[in-house]
Formats: C-alpha cells, structure tokens, sequence
C-alpha cells in the first residue's frame, strides 16, 4: 500500500510559479512510476507528467512541456511538480499518483494505468 499527500497548492496570477509536493509512504516507493494529473472544474482528470524510478526519464503533457518539470527524491519519498509561467487554464485540483511499474523510460498515462491516488491540491490562477 501507498499512501499519497499532494501540497502546496493555492492562488496564484497568471505568470506566476508554484511548486507542488508529493509525499509517499511506503517502503517499495522508489520501484514506482509517478505521475501528476489535473482536472479542471466540469472537465475530466488529464495527464500532466510522469516520471520513471530513478528519475532518468520524464515525460509532459504538451499543455505544459516547457513550463513544468518532474522531480523525485527517493531518499526522502518526495515527488515534486515546480509549475512556471501559469495561465488561468492551469488551475484545477492537482493529483500525485503511483504506478505499481517499474520503467526505465516514462511516457503519457492514463487514469487507469495507476494504481495509488492522493486527494489533490488545488491550485487556481487568476488573469
């Protein structure tokens, strides 16, 4: 079992950065792909990043390649999404979310391809 705990969210203006959190529970954390998804009010949850074991491969969702970058540290069960250049179409409830697979190399993924969720963080941007 994974537990997942997303933070840092909050309201932020166009143009602006965020940085947001992730922190894992359990042991076998670093074997897992991680992922952050989103979904904005009335739509549904959509990829954003993912990222592979070690960190070596990342892979974006076109709406924000460029502008967002995946990290992780495994010796402290951290996941991190730093968002810059933020537009109101960024705001949505922000999800961490683990993939019980090891990859060596990351690409898009889909809601049911994992298998752990956190509860989200809000994130909002005003123009």
């Amino acid at each position: 079992q994974v537990q997942l705990v997303e933070s840092g969210g909050g309201l932020v203006q166009a143009g602006g950065s965020l940085r947001l959190s992730c922190a894992a529970s359990g042991r076998t954390f670093s074997s897992y792909t991680m992922a952050w998804f989103r979904q904005a009010p009335g739509k549904e949850r959509e990829f954003v990043s993912a990222i592979s074991w070690s960190g070596g491969s990342t892979y974006y969702a076109d709406s924000v390649k460029g502008r967002f970058t995946i990290s992780r540290d495994n010796a402290k069960n951290m996941v991190y999404l730093q968002m810059a250049s933020l537009n109101p179409e960024d705001t949505a409830v922000y999800y961490c979310a683990a993939e019980q697979v090891f990859r060596s190399i990351v690409r898009g993924l889909s809601n049911s391809d994992m298998d752990y969720w956190g509860k989200g963080t809000l994130v909002t941007v005003s123009s």
